[in-house]
Order: C-alpha cells, then sequence, then structure tokens
C-alpha cells in the first residue's frame, strides 16, 4: 500500500501494539533491545514521515535540528514530554503528539495500590514470607494504617488526582486538594494555600506534571509541614520529591511510610531507599496495562490521521 504513513518505533511493544501500528503504517521498529545512540536513530528514520518515542530517547534542540526533513511527527509513548524541546520541534514545523486521557484509569490503580502497599506495610509483610521467618499469627504483628477515614491530600488535582480522588472516596477517604479555584464540593475539600493542604494530608498522593513550579514540591520544610507518621505516594514524576527530604523523614518517623512508583534519575535511583523497610516501591508500571498499552498507540495513531485529515487532535503539543 504506497500510502501507508511510514513510522520508525524506538522501543518495545507489546504483541498486540506492534500488530496495532503495523496494521496503520509502514512500521520499523528498533529490535536491538536497548535505547539507540543518537546516530544510529538518524541512520534508522531516514525516509520515514513519523518517529514515535518514549521517555527514555531525549530529543533537544540540537538533535531536532539534525532530525531529517521527512520527519514531520513526533509521538511519544507517554504522557510526559519533558525528554522533547517542543519549543525547537514549533520552529522546525514538527508536530509532536503525546497520549494524554488514556493513562488515567491505569495510573490511578497503582496509587491507590501504592496507598495500601504502604500504609499497610507490605514491604515487610512480602519480605518475611519470602525469607520463610514468619512465625504464625500475632496481635502486635505488622500493625499498619487503615485507609478510613483518613484525609487524603492530592498534589495535582487534574485528570488522574481525581480518578484517585473518586476511587478514595471508596475507601471512607476525605479528599483535600489546592488549586487556584475550587471544584464541585463532591469532589473533596479546597484549601488556598500548599501549607494548608499539606497540614490535612494523612496521606499525601503526588500526581501533578513536573515543572519549574514543582520540582522538589516534597522538600525538607514540605514534609515538616505533614502530620506526624503520614503516608506519601509519587506517581507523577521522580523530581517532584526532594530524596534527601523524603528519606529523612522516613528514617526519622515524620513520615511513617512511602509508596514509590516514580524517581529522580531513573533507573538509577537513590540507593537509600532499598534500605528502607517502611518503602513500598514499584518500577514505574503506573500506565502498565495491557489496556493501556494498546489505548496509547492508538492515541498516537489517530492523532497522525487526524493531522493528514487536516484536523487538530486533542493530544497536539506543537
Amino acid at each position: 500500500m504506497p500510502n501507508r504513513r511510514k513510522v520508525f518505533v524506538t522501543f518495545p511493544v507489546l504483541p498486540s501494539v506492534r500488530a496495532l501500528i503495523h496494521d496503520h503504517c509502514d512500521a520499523a521498529f528498533n529490535e536491538t533491545g536497548r535505547t539507540l545512540a543518537f546516530e544510529e536513530l538518524l541512520a534508522r528514520v531516514r525516509g520515514r514521515e513519523m518517529l514515535m518515542i518514549t521517555v527514555s530517547d531525549r530529543l533537544d534542540r540540537a538533535s531536532i535540528s539534525r532530525l531529517p526533513p521527512c520527519v514531520r511527527i513526533i509521538a511519544t509513548y507517554s504522557v510526559g514530554h519533558e525528554h522533547i524541546d517542543l519549543a525547537a520541534a514549533r520552529e522546525r514545523g514538527v508536530t509532536v503528539l503525546n497520549t494524554p486521557d488514556v493513562l488515567t484509569d491505569a495510573v490511578a490503580e497503582i496509587g491507590i495500590f501504592l496507598l495500601l502497599g504502604a500504609a499497610r506495610r507490605a514491604t515487610e509483610s512480602i519480605s518475611l514470607l519470602r525469607n520463610r521467618q514468619w512465625s504464625g499469627w500475632s496481635p502486635v504483628q505488622l500493625p499498619g494504617k487503615q485507609l478510613s477515614g483518613k484525609n487524603l491530600g492530592i498534589v495535582g488535582m487534574g485528570r488522574i488526582g481525581r480518578a484517585i480522588a473518586h476511587r478514595a472516596r471508596a475507601f471512607g477517604m476525605t479528599t483535600h486538594y489546592c488549586r487556584q479555584s475550587p471544584l464541585a464540593s463532591s469532589e473533596g475539600v479546597w484549601h488556598r494555600t500548599n501549607a494548608e493542604l499539606l497540614a490535612m494530608s494523612q496521606f499525601l498522593v503526588l500526581s501533578c506534571s513536573s515543572s519549574p513550579s514543582t520540582r522538589e514540591f516534597l522538600d525538607c520544610a514540605a514534609v515538616a509541614q505533614l502530620p506526624t507518621s503520614a503516608v506519601v505516594v509519587n506517581v507523577s514524576r521522580g523530581d517532584i520529591v526532594k530524596d534527601d527530604a523524603l528519606i529523612g523523614g522516613l528514617q526519622s518517623g515524620k513520615v511513617g511510610a512511602a509508596g514509590l512508583d516514580v524517581y529522580k534519575n531513573e533507573p538509577q535511583l537513590d540507593s537509600r531507599y532499598f534500605d528502607l523497610p517502611n518503602v513500598f516501591m514499584t518500577p514505574h508500571i503506573g500506565s502498565s496495562t495491557v489496556e493501556a498499552r494498546e489505548a496509547m498507540a492508538r492515541n498516537l495513531l489517530e492523532g497522525a490521521d487526524a493531522i493528514e485529515r487536516g484536523g487538530a487532535p486533542k493530544n497536539r503539543l506543537t
């Protein structure tokens, strides 16, 4: 089919996603099992109209300036786009697409999973069993915290934050949030300042995007404002947390537990987390469901189709 869009995919995909891309495009894939060096990527993308990348592919201004003129669309298989210089792409006339909306349910579910795992001391419980050290039931064994009746503070009350709040209400939690203007009263309790929000947050979920105003939001000052033994969960970006502050809080008991799916400098996260039994960790799997992965690919392909028809897709960043 001579008019099929030519796309190069830089990352491994599920078989069902590969079939979906093949159905829509003349597709070539990176089969090396590793992130390509930029020179390798340049060689593979020649003659291709669309470059499908993910967060491990960094496209700064210099990289974008060297892309062949045939590349008209950069489609990132992610919601986040910090790895792409959007201004440089715009100046070059390259459209950038991402995958908003389709990850909401998957990430909200991992948020609840981390809340439960951190609150109920899952790391210690799993270690006790897997190390064959469990001696049987005891009324004083690993007492955790119930979610019911607790205040849940959410930093980033967007789609994902609201989806987490919706699920948390089923556990009997009261949602608190801070933003410029309040949402409907059914969404939770509005606070004018982050200081007010933190002071109420027996549980705190970070679900905001990474920006100059949110990076290292959870610093020593923020930790100090939390109730003693608060539980902190991060499903946003690793750089929202200042590692020294959170680790210090976990070591002192000011923070009772943490549930983390994202990390600064991942996968080279701060090694001190591994030694803290009150940290429940997952390896950035927030969006890792079959349904979400397929929806992400479909979202990018539909966006590219809309551009070809002269439309304005919702997932267009430039």
